[in-house]
């Protein structure tokens, strides 16, 4: 059994900044600050160049590590990944999920929409993984994209 989260939001860049700002191991762990159970990202290690089938070991804030296997790389349309290697009590509601971001220019800038496919380890668990996914991962995958909107926002400070 599967359920899915969604988010999605109007970014003012094009879809070309947006797609390197939710694809960049440097900057992608301040703008995913996590939301109640669910972990703000603190660090993000590539193991090889970002490709389809390249390997990226995501870093939380409550000291796990997952897994990231990229199945879709399409700039600037286009990135899905796989997330694996949860830990308890995570890990007794999905096995994994399945992430899928999409990147579209419109007249103010371009529309972002972030969708994610989580398999459930136990499907009479169903009713508790929903909730948890539908109020805190949702709510992490919103709160992502607005700082990444705010990133937008801010001034860039002048060279000295």
């Amino acid at each position: 059994m599967r359920l899915t989260v969604s988010a999605e939001r109007s970014l003012p860049c094009t879809p070309e900044v947006a797609f390197r700002m939710a694809t960049s191991p440097e900057r992608f762990p301040a703008f995913f600050t996590g939301f109640g159970p669910i972990p703000a990202v603190s660090g993000i290690r590539l193991h090889a160049p970002l490709a389809v089938g390249s390997t990226r070991r995501v870093h939380n804030a409550d000291g796990t590590v997952l897994s990231e296997r990229v199945t879709v790389l399409d700039p600037p349309v286009r990135h899905a990944y796989v997330l694996s290697g949860f830990r308890p009590p995570f890990s007794w509601l999905v096995t994994q999920g399945e992430a899928n971001w999409t990147f579209a220019g419109h007249e103010f800038g371009s529309r972002v929409r972030w969708d994610y496919e989580f398999t459930l380890a136990r499907r009479w668990l169903a009713p508790v993984t929903a909730l948890m996914l539908q109020l805190f991962m949702r709510r992490a995958m919103h709160r992502c994209l607005k700082n990444m909107a705010r990133a937008l926002a801010e001034p860039v400070p002048a060279a000295p």
